[in-house]
């Protein structure tokens, strides 16, 4: 997949990302392609060389905390980063259509989302629609030791990355050609360090 004059795989997609969470982290960011120059060569195309499938939590921005900028990153935001017909045809049209090689699943510490599945309190409006899109994480933790949240939050990002790797036709095609690459991804909200799960 080429971004821009650079031509990707999925690893050397997620080195790219991981190398922008470490200058996040160390506090010596770039703050790369937010010039006026790139914002121009992007009106006519994209080629972002990885999707994000992140949670709308307003502390996880995927676009600062990788340390990327305009047509980098393909992003995916939704309560507990859970997908639906809607999310899975955006990730699919990223990786068909834009080509983008590596899609990263990515939760948080102290994900609300998750912590609502947990509780046994009846969610009101359409918030249950979340909770069970979350059970098969539920169900997974419960009998893990360790922090309950904690451990559901890595497992849904695991359970999602695993369902979406095997999604058919696209996304399955793309991945057993070496074309896509999948990872789950936990987000340290403390540290603001990216862990691959």
């Amino acid at each position: 997949m080429k971004h821009g004059d650079i031509e990707f795989t999925g690893d050397e997609a997620l080195a790219k990302l991981l190398e922008g969470n470490a200058r996040y982290v160390e506090q010596a960011k770039l703050n790369p392609n937010q010039t006026d120059e790139r914002r121009d060569s992007l009106i006519g195309s994209q080629s972002p060389y990885a999707i994000i499938l992140g949670c709308s939590d307003s502390r996880v921005p995927p676009e600062i905390i990788f340390d990327q900028g305009l047509g980098d990153l393909f992003v995916i935001r939704v309560a507990g980063n859970v997908i639906d017909d809607i999310v899975l045809a955006s990730i699919e049209y990223a990786a068909e259509h834009l080509h983008s090689p590596l899609l990263m699943v990515l939760g948080h510490t102290n994900c609300g989302a998750v912590a609502a599945a947990l509780q046994d309190d009846e969610l009101d409006g359409h918030l249950p629609s979340i909770a069970q899109a979350i059970e098969e994480a539920v169900e997974r933790a419960q009998d893990a030791e360790g922090d309950t949240l904690d451990l559901t939050i890595r497992a849904h990002a695991r359970i999602t990355a695993e369902h979406l790797e095997e999604s058919e036709p696209i996304l399955k095609g793309l991945a057993e050609r070496g074309k896509f690459k999948v990872v789950a991804a936990y987000y340290d909200l403390d540290t603001g360090f990216v862990e691959i799960l």
